[in-house]
């Protein structure tokens, strides 16, 4: 019982304070169920025993599971199904206890933890937005496996449970009051323990949980009320019109949930064991953690940040107004970050500061954001066509058109506004970082910022290292994104740098498979089975092909100016042969009233009848086969950004790739698909690929050794 102590008082209370030796937070590791069942052996024995109170010396009171055991598990058993039930098996023998057990929450109570308060019979928790309750498994590719589901749906009904069940929220105290998750709220964590103890006091008799009282009825009605009945059926269609049944957890969870009510208690804690242990070694629950939990630490803890003290910008200026720059300078203003928005005309900088009073209003109407913080949100941008005095901006973004000599006219004009310990940034998506630091007079405090569109909602900027930019430079940069609430993705210079190269190779493939005679919805719609977000062509007419020629173009004028081939994109010529046939036809995208799809006056899509003329092949192309090149040619571009160093890591390689250009999430990212897939068995594939459909598909063994190493390191 080294991570319990145990303290028993004149009243009879015992108090059990969870202290996990070694580690920074309370978890369900390897200790944890022979030191809650010597624990559960004490109470049990315990004479004069008038109570229980579950305290946590921690700053938070319980973490859940071991994430790191979780990882490690390549196959389960039965013997995996007796170590849950055993841990399983102490929370029940507390509800069994003659006498109420109280848990006294003084910080995040999540998965496990929230479990082992479900089991207790009242639950208190400080008045700190840090004290979070709830079941985040289905975010890693779980359900809760510690009677979670089963209690949960016991304690609030089905209807009410399944939002928290199957979407993972982290409810703060009085949102948790409200719903019935925590029953009481004190204002610090000194009165915990004190109030914990009065309620016991208080209500002595109070030791049965509901379901064990005879003749409990479920909150909302059971599984064949009317009412339930209807939802089960409508939260079936809609989980897989949200998943695409590509998540195995949240259909599990549904299951358990809506089950548990047709069989006993204990029945139904053995039923979600077993569904738990399912998703154990699951790919989908492997990439979740790895990703998700891992990944996302690791860069919010800023493990890929060069060392450094920590910098703040206390004044900004975007330069340009258009619907980036706008989106930029609202990112600021919602974070406090004074800004100035540039642009050559008066009424266009003025209508780009209209563009934050528009996202206001829509957050007054949604209810997250009254007139007070609008009004100091919008008096954060100031509108101008002037530069600001000499040396007065911590952080300056160029915003303007993708146009080298433009770029390079702007950059040089307004670096005099820089700070001394200022940095500056463009947004450029696909120009390399390099040349644009020419213009400026200290390179080293050049760097790329791109953002993506639409800013407000895309919540990453990748972050591009000229050959001169400086580690100080790179160490405000990281700091500057992660101040406005934003997730920093590092990545070296090159052509299109990393979610351009791979974004390109994602629409391409959609014109390839055009070309190759599938029918236009048939590649939408392998495209959703997949798990993009969008289909390609859909995406094209969205970011415009008359941008993706523009680009192209840009580039092959760079090349001509510097005397070199660069190769950029020659891998994408269906986009070529698709694309610069529409513009002439006037077909440049959405914007330009159309492109693969017609739009009507309201706004209403349908793909354009004209299509197949650009099939130059009746090639019969398996919706597997599809989806697959869809996948592949974007995992493997991602693969070669993190061959050629453009990509320093997988972590960020994975996130980037799913928060900035939409790769299927469940798979964890690009490289852990291909992990998640079998390097082998990837590789077969994709040479399986390449050889019918061409050498996109085709990249060497030894590109793969780095992933080799890696998972041989885990192992």
């Amino acid at each position: 019982m080294e991570d319990f102590n145990y303290e028993k008082d004149a009243d009879g209370i015992v108090t059990i304070t969870m202290d996990m030796q070694g580690q920074s937070a309370n978890t369900m590791n390897a200790r944890f169920e022979p030191g809650m069942r010597a624990v559960c052996d004490k109470l049990e024995a315990e004479e004069g025993l008038t109570g229980v109170v579950f305290a946590s010396a921690k700053s938070t009171f319980f973490a859940g599971g071991d994430l790191h055991d979780i990882l490690a598990t390549e196959s389960v058993d039965e013997s995996t199904f007796d170590f849950i039930e055993a841990n399983k098996a102490t929370y029940r023998r507390l509800e069994r206890l003659p006498v109420p057990v109280v848990a006294a929450i003084n910080g995040a109570a999540l998965g496990g933890g929230y479990e082992l308060c479900l089991a207790c019979n009242h639950r208190i928790v400080v008045d700190d937005p840090r004290a979070v309750v709830g079941l985040p498994e289905v975010t890693l590719g779980l359900l809760p496996g510690a009677g979670g589901v089963v209690r949960l749906t016991a304690k609030l009904g089905l209807l009410t449970a399944l939002p928290y069940l199957l979407e993972g929220k982290q409810v703060r105290p009085q949102d948790a009051l409200a719903v019935g998750m925590v029953d009481e709220i004190v204002e610090d964590r000194d009165a915990l323990v004190p109030a914990a103890k009065d309620w016991i006091k208080a209500n002595p008799e109070n030791a049965t949980q509901p379901w064990d009282e005879k003749g409990f009825r479920y909150p909302g009605g059971d599984a064949l009320h009317p009412k339930v009945k209807q939802a089960i059926l409508a939260s079936s269609a809609m989980l897989y019109q949200k998943t695409r049944g590509l998540l195995p957890a949240p259909e599990k969870i549904l299951d358990v949930a809506v089950n548990s009510m047709r069989m006993g208690f204990d029945a139904a804690l053995r039923m979600e064991t077993r569904r738990f242990i399912g998703l154990m070694a699951t790919k989908e629950s492997k990439a979740a953690i790895s990703t998700f939990f891992f990944g996302m630490n690791a860069i919010k803890s800023g493990k890929v940040r060069p060392e450094g003290d920590p910098w703040k910008a206390g004044s900004a200026a975007v330069l340009g107004a258009g619907m980036m720059g706008s989106g930029i300078a609202y990112a600021h203003a919602k974070r406090g970050l004074a800004t100035r928005l540039k642009d050559t005309d008066q009424a266009n900088a003025e209508k780009g500061k209209g563009y934050s009073e528009k996202l206001c209003d829509k957050a007054i109407a949604k209810g997250r954001m009254d007139d007070g913080k609008k009004t100091a949100l919008l008096d954060a941008i100031t509108p101008t066509t002037e530069n600001a005095e000499p040396g007065s901006v911590d952080i300056i973004i160029e915003a303007v058109f993708e146009d080298i000599d433009l770029k390079d006219k702007v950059i040089a004009d307004t670096w005099p506004m820089l700070s001394e310990d200022g940095i500056y940034g463009s947004n450029t998506s696909t120009l390399p970082i390099s040349i644009l630091a020419e213009s400026c007079p200290d390179p080293s405090r050049f760097i790329g910022l791109h953002f993506f569109s639409p800013v407000d909602k895309m919540k990453v900027v990748e972050i591009i290292m000229g050959e001169k930019t400086s580690q100080d430079t790179l160490r405000k940069a990281y700091d500057y994104v992660q101040q406005i609430g934003y997730m920093p993705i590092v990545v070296n210079d090159s052509r299109g740098f990393f979610t351009s190269r791979v974004f390109g190779t994602f629409m391409d493939e959609g014109c390839q498979l055009l070309v190759d005679g599938l029918a236009p919805s048939a590649i939408e719609r392998a495209a959703w089975l997949a798990g993009m977000p969008v289909g390609p062509l859909q995406v094209f007419d969205e970011v415009s092909l008359i941008l993706s020629q523009k680009v192209r173009k840009t580039h092959k004028a760079l090349d001509e100016r510097l005397g070199v081939d660069s190769n950029f994109g020659h891998h994408n010529t269906a986009t070529v042969d698709v694309t610069d046939p529409m513009i002439e036809m006037g077909r440049g995208g959405r914007q330009y009233g159309g492109g693969f799809y017609d739009y009507d006056g309201e706004g209403n899509r349908t793909l354009w009848d004209g299509l197949g003329q650009y099939a130059k092949g009746n090639m019969d192309i398996p919706m597997e086969d599809a989806i697959d090149r869809i996948l592949y040619r974007q995992a493997l571009e991602t693969l070669r950004c993190l061959d050629e160093g453009v990509l320093n890591t997988e972590v960020e390689a994975n996130l980037g790739g799913i928060m900035a250009i939409g790769f299927p999430a469940h798979t964890g990212g690009a490289i852990q698909f291909i992990k998640g897939e079998g390097i082998d068995q990837f590789i077969a594939r994709a040479k399986g690929l390449a050889e019918k459909y061409g050498e996109r598909f085709a990249v060497p063994d030894s590109m793969f050794d780095r992933l080799r190493d890696d998972t041989a390191k885990a192992a």
